[in-house]
């Protein structure tokens, strides 16, 4: 029973995971703000379109957040503890997002409203870039150590399990070039959903044709960058553990086997990749089509979820340790107890109803498109 429920907090975590990096469409639109909108009115437009759903993209980042630390505390606290320049950052650029959305046009702004524009496209390449980094040391490894032999010291003060190796406190993972191939492209996959977002949301023409243009300028180097990534991380050694000892061990191919012997990973990715060229293949190749958001969003969480499952399923070490094998963190040696974890299962129960009513008011915030006349109203950020 314990066992599965590691298993099924690990399925909710990359599930919130995979939503969190489609909802990132947010931050990719805001990124193509400029190029997207071209006039002033255009980036309104924009603006206003990202800025109905921007709220749950945070609320999401904070969920997952949560539901790491309440069913994997020693993740949450090695991470966000150990690489917190890293999560600061994203955290900070996620700030300045909330405060340009409700600030750049009001009365009495001081610093204009391109320079919320600004913060808005700055968080639009940042937060794409660093959380992609971060997933990506799920593979690459991050440089810490636990030492839960502390709990015990009865002289300790305030006993530590896990420290940083290192004072760049999660920064150095940028250092590794495969992190930032997987960052990079997380933000084209952003800028490329953002747009398709956008040409959805938004009754203009110009937009549109726009859009149809600048998909092609962000697809060709997030398939580069997202199939040289994926090549790496079905050929390289991955970090697998003993089922009896708990002891973490290199096995070479360790993702692809992973991927062979769960079947249903594999199908899950290939669906999730096939939907994703779909939606974008058919709006640049049919003129009217303005729908390719659902089937490549569909797609995108599909593929992510994939991979988060590929990354802590079938005895593999889901946050790596490259200073020391052995404190790779599992989901099993970092999980919360079996008590913890079978009450946050009844209340997971109540996650259908929570997804139908974010469904719903997604549908009654999008049943009128964002036009020019909206903006001349005064009905706008």
């Amino acid at each position: 029973m314990y066992s599965f429920l590691q298993h099924y907090w690990w399925f909710l975590v990359s599930l919130l995971g995979a939503l969190l990096v489609f909802l990132m469409f947010v931050q990719g639109a805001n990124s193509c703000m400029r190029s997207l909108g071209w006039t002033e009115e255009g980036k309104r437009l924009v603006v206003n379109s990202t800025g109905r759903k921007w709220e749950l993209t945070f609320t999401t980042l904070v969920t997952f957040g949560g539901a790491f630390f309440a069913s994997f505390p020693l993740f949450y606290s090695t991470s966000f503890g150990g690489a917190y320049w890293l999560w600061m950052i994203i955290l900070f650029t996620f700030v300045l997002q909330a405060v340009s959305y409700e600030f750049q046009n009001k009365l009495g702004n001081l610093l204009g409203a391109r320079t919320f524009q600004f913060f808005l496209v700055l968080n639009g390449l940042l937060a794409p870039l660093l959380l992609g980094g971060a997933v990506a040391t799920f593979f690459e490894g991050s440089n810490f150590i636990v030492e839960k032999a502390n709990l015990t010291d009865a002289g300790a003060i305030a006993p530590i399990i896990s420290r940083w190796a290192n004072a760049s406190h999660g920064l150095d993972a940028l250092l590794n070039p495969w992190v930032l191939v997987f960052g990079l492209a997380v933000v084209f996959l952003t800028r490329t959903l953002g747009i398709l977002y956008v040409m959805n949301n938004v009754a203009d023409e110009d937009i549109r044709s726009r859009g149809s243009v600048r998909l092609i300028g962000t697809v060709v180097p997030f398939v580069l960058l997202f199939v040289a990534y994926l090549v790496h991380l079905l050929l390289k050694d991955g970090y697998a553990w003993q089922a009896d000892t708990g002891e973490i061990y290199m096995e070479p191919m360790k993702y692809w086997h992973n991927f062979t012997q769960m079947w249903y990973l594999l199908a899950l990715l290939l669906i999730g990749v096939v939907l994703v060229l779909y939606g974008i293949g058919k709006t640049i190749l049919t003129k009217n089509y303005v729908k390719g958001i659902w089937p490549a969003g569909i797609g995108t969480v599909l593929t992510v979820l994939a991979l988060l499952l590929a990354a802590g399923w079938n005895q593999t070490a889901y946050y790596p340790s490259t200073a020391d094998l052995q404190s790779s963190l599992t989901i099993a040696n970092s999980c919360s107890s079996e008590f913890t974890l079978r009450t946050m299962a009844i209340v997971s129960l109540l996650i259908p109803f929570v997804l139908a009513y974010i469904a719903y008011a997604w549908h009654a915030l999008d049943r009128k498109k964002i036009d020019k006349k909206e903006i001349a109203e005064g009905e706008a950020y």
